[in-house]
């Protein structure tokens, strides 16, 4: 069987999800856009530069190229505290992947159940049927 390699948008989805995860929160709720600044001001959490790499099971140069892109795209935000590299979501990723979420499971259902193979799908992964 050929390996299928992922897209960055597959890991750019891989990444958000994990960071809404630590949210513990709902990502499908209603209301949630007007909830939203309250909750990530209660929260206020941060992952490790380092669990992202480990949640898309990627190198150092693909975990900073994807955390680059989201940052580039205000969906996240990452802080230096030495040594460590601290990534927060932001509203505006939240909302991202809310709204993309049903897309990037269709586009790559196949992909993401190999990269949980071995975990329990998340709650994020939800499919029609």
């Amino acid at each position: 069987m050929a390996k299928k390699y992922k897209s960055w948008e597959l890991y750019m989805c891989l990444a958000l999800n994990r960071l809404v995860m630590e949210l513990d929160l709902d990502l499908y709720q209603d209301g949630l856009e007007e909830k939203l600044d309250e909750i990530l001001a209660q929260r206020d959490v941060k992952l490790p530069k380092s669990e992202i790499s480990y949640e898309i099971k990627s190198n150092y140069q693909m975990t900073n190229k994807i955390l680059n892109k989201l940052k580039e795209m205000g969906l996240i935000d990452i802080e230096f505290e030495d040594p460590i590299y601290s990534i927060t979501i932001t509203k505006k990723g939240v909302l991202y992947i809310r709204k993309h979420n049903e897309f990037y499971i269709s586009m790559y259902e196949d992909i993401i159940r190999d990269h949980y193979k071995y975990r329990q799908i998340p709650a994020w992964f939800r499919t029609k049927g």
